[in-house]
């Protein structure tokens, strides 16, 4: 509490002071400006690194430029309730080890800002390790492509920053678009991701909301691990490579309106997962929509839509689960079938995989044989006899209809 007066009452004393470019001008400035004051940059290009040790405010031209000359961290903010606005970024150090970032902030600067930035060939575009409720908005952030995608830094890197907003980003070409890990309550949204390994990547994170976010080009759109009580909602996955959304340790979290669509090998990915509810999303024209895996317990998959992919479901396990709830289902695109008294349920279940599916998946090779005799008596003997269905997943109350999401989509 004395902090916060003592704070208020120096940065009512606060000035602007405009800042010309130079090579040592913007470190002068900072080491002459008294906590709460604005520093005014100008058009022209400004030099790092440089640290940010008290409350400031650092607002460029749109046009203003700070360079870190491939040595370091560019700017480091060291200081609450600091502010970084509308200046171009460059030329990060590239060592890995040392963090090299466009923007470096501290655990001291709770609460920092740093809103409508352009930062470009950057090892790692904007890094909060440790502080509280600091937000970061409305950025351009482009990697270093001449590195590796293993060897470049993340676009946004989070570690234990509780309470912290992402939100309004572009980020193109770094290793993962936002990878947050060992903290909560975090939101990301509204941000947009391409040509990337993974567009958003959870670890041990909880009690957290990914929302609004588009993801195009990348290899995984959104990867969650070890995290949980999650809430994943109205993002869109468009032609995304491997998988739009993976689930991997993943718990007690809900994931609804959401669309994947347009190829990947998996929509969604579920890998020992528990005690999580995914309804009302699209899943379309992906080469698997689910791969469900055993080990995975009490979840609820229900009113989504499975659109037109290769293969609905791939689960390789002798249970049986059941993807309708309080008698509602899913909807198929290959399921054929009869509703007679109009009630927008289908008369027969569907179960997306059968006892071929199962030889297939657990001995590859046998994909010779899928059209051989022996393999099509064995589908009929299945379809006459529905007890030889090997375990799997059963929608006792398929929808003739597609579910309509736009609700969720529009909040």
């Amino acid at each position: 509490m004395c902090f916060s007066l003592i704070l208020i009452a120096q940065c009512i004393n606060a000035v602007t002071v405009d800042v010309v470019p130079g090579v040592d001008s913007l470190e002068m400035a900072i080491a002459g400006a008294a906590v709460g004051d604005t520093l005014q940059l100008q058009n022209g290009d400004y030099f790092g690194p440089v640290i940010v040790d008290r409350t400031l405010n650092i607002i460029g031209s749109g046009k203003s430029i700070v360079d870190g000359g491939g040595k370091g961290r560019v700017i480091t903010i060291a200081a609450a309730d600091s502010i970084v606005k509308n200046i171009t970024i460059r030329n990060s150090g590239i060592d890995l080890s040392e963090e090299d970032s466009g923007i470096f902030v501290t655990r001291e600067a709770d609460r920092a800002l740093i809103e409508g930035n352009t930062l470009n060939n950057n090892l790692i575009g904007i890094y909060l390790k440790g502080p509280e409720s600091a937000i970061v908005r409305g950025n351009k952030i482009t990697g270093n492509k001449i590195l590796r995608v293993n060897e470049r830094g993340n676009g946004i890197h989070l570690w234990n920053t509780p309470g912290s907003i992402v939100e309004g980003n572009s980020v193109r070409y770094g290793r993962d678009g936002i990878f947050v890990t060992t903290s909560k309550n975090n939101i990301f949204r509204n941000n947009r991701f391409e040509d990337l390994r993974f567009a958003i990547h959870y670890m041990y994170t909880n009690n957290s909301e990914i929302s609004g976010n588009y993801s195009e080009g990348n290899h995984v759109a959104y990867a969650l691990m070890y995290s949980s009580h999650l809430k994943i909602f109205n993002n869109h996955s468009k032609d995304d490579r491997d998988r739009g959304l993976f689930f991997n340790y993943a718990n007690y979290s809900t994931m609804y309106g959401n669309i994947i669509e347009g190829g990947p090998e998996k929509c969604v990915f579920i890998y020992n997962s528990n005690f999580n509810q995914i309804k009302s999303n699209v899943f379309k024209q992906c080469q698997i929509g689910v791969h469900f895996t055993a080990g995975s317990e009490d979840n609820q998959i229900t009113e989504n839509a499975f659109i037109a992919n290769k293969r609905q479901v791939k689960y390789v396990g002798s249970r049986y689960l059941e993807w309708s709830v309080n008698g509602k289902g899913n909807y198929w695109t290959d399921h054929t079938t009869f509703d007679l008294n109009g009630d927008n349920i289908a008369d027969k279940a569907y179960q997306p995989n059968n006892l071929i599916d199962q030889i297939v998946w657990r001995h590859p090779l046998a994909k010779i044989l899928v059209n051989s005799p022996a393999f099509h008596l064995l589908q009929w003997a299945q379809s006459q006899f529905p007890a030889l269905y090997p375990g799997g997943v059963i929608d006792s109350a398929p929808l003739m209809h597609q579910p309509d999401i736009a609700s969720y989509v529009n909040g």
